[in-house]
């Protein structure tokens, strides 16, 4: 059996961290795997029967020490890898991948590109580019940016895998902490919009904050929470500041989201960079409906028929935002709004007003809202955990 080495920072919170804990768990039948860590701290996912081997060089903040922490991460890495005889290693994410590629001995190296950050920095795209054998991404887009702006062939898009039937049995675990004295059967006449996601400006919660500060003057029974790790004080003060600090509720990070989703009305993406944004997916999966910013990569892809997604393209070939709102087959698209984080309450831009315009058109209309509701859940159920694996595992052997 092959030996499969899938590299990754940590395992505390995030996207391709659950991409890379499910793909060590589908590839165990092709494959001898170990997921590498650079620090064991806050391990977030199940890693019951994965072997996970942790070298312990966790992220320092200085320029210096980043540099030590790059080399000592690449002495331990190859180490592991020699010791180990590794046949390939697939690494996730940018840090990730500065390591894969720098260790390198005999072994075929994959890199992953998953968010439309990475593509941000034109001198490491390259250096994953010319160090790999493979680049693969999780949107169309990337794989179209790797083309269109590197010259770059040897890239694969595979889309995230999403175990839909997992998701609706982890949202029956009982939780106590509902906001807004809500519990999870929901029998009140409230409408409550959900989010999830860490705290950081990718994630544009301030966009989302504001909208729903102009939502709740039109509808006062509308509520706003947010799930996600991080300092949230600066949002908090926001919230006050707009008059709706006792309609917000930020609930810290949960080990289990899918509870807390399930029992919400709308799911809202106000994101200003993506890759394939699971927790849009699994709200989905939860057969939420979903309005969603048209951030680089990721929602567009979802959201719209493929119809609709080649029409946008063809209308504009280099990726940026639609400037009007979509009404896509299994959600609504937004235009992207700024990524330049403003926690000042006076400054509502006009992206900020139509994101509040479509949720309150998916909250005014119960009928709305269960038409989409009913089709993000068909569009979840074809993300398959099986046809990811099948996916993966034939690139994979291209490198046997």
């Amino acid at each position: 059996m092959k030996k499969l080495m899938l590299i990754t920072p940590m395992l505390h919170q995030g996207g391709f961290e659950r991409v890379c804990v499910t793909t060590a768990r589908l590839m165990q039948e092709y494959y001898d795997v170990t997921i590498l860590i650079f620090s064991d701290k806050d391990i977030n996912y199940d890693i019951t029967g994965l072997n996970v081997i942790n070298i312990n060089v966790p992220s320092k903040k200085s320029k210096l020490a980043k540099v030590i922490n790059l080399i000592k991460r690449i002495v331990k890495t190859r180490k592991v890898k020699k010791e180990l005889g590794i046949d390939i290693s697939y690494s996730f994410g940018s840090s990730a991948n500065y390591v894969n590629v720098l260790s390198r001995r005999q072994e075929k190296v994959l890199t992953g590109l998953r968010c439309s950050t990475d593509m941000e920095a034109p001198d490491q795209v390259k250096l994953f580019c010319k160090k790999a054998d493979q680049v693969l991404s999780c949107s169309k887009e990337i794989m179209r940016q790797l083309k269109r702006d590197f010259g770059y062939e040897r890239s694969s898009y595979i889309y995230n895998p999403l175990d839909v039937d997992m998701i609706n049995d982890k949202a029956k675990d009982v939780v106590n902490d509902m906001p807004f004295g809500l519990d999870q059967s929901r029998n009140d006449h409230l409408k409550l919009i959900v989010s999830v996601g860490r705290q950081d400006y990718i994630k544009g919660f301030w966009h989302l904050i504001k909208a729903f500060s102009i939502v709740e003057k039109d509808n006062k029974d509308a509520r706003l929470m947010i799930i996600g790790t991080g300092d949230w004080t600066g949002y908090e003060k926001l919230a006050n500041d707009l008059g709706v600090g006792d309609k917000v509720a930020f609930m810290g990070l949960k080990k289990n989201t899918f509870p807390y989703v399930a029992a919400s009305d709308l799911y809202v993406l106000s994101s200003n960079h993506e890759g394939f944004p699971n927790a849009l997916l699994e709200a989905m999966a939860l057969a939420k409906p979903c309005v969603a910013a048209d951030c680089k990569t990721g929602p567009r892809e979802i959201l719209l028929s493929e119809s609709s997604y080649d029409d946008l393209i063809a209308r504009i070939p280099d990726g940026s935002s639609t400037d009007a709102v979509i009404e896509g087959e299994f959600g609504v698209i937004v235009p992207d709004m700024s990524q330049e984080v403003d926690l000042e309450a006076s400054n509502i831009e006009e992206g900020e007003r139509i994101l509040a315009g479509e949720i309150l058109k998916m909250l005014s209309d119960s009928n709305r809202l269960s038409d989409y509701g009913k089709r993000a859940f068909e569009r979840a159920k074809g993300y398959k955990p099986l046809k990811y694996r099948e996916e993966l595992a034939g690139i994979l052997r291209k490198f046997h």
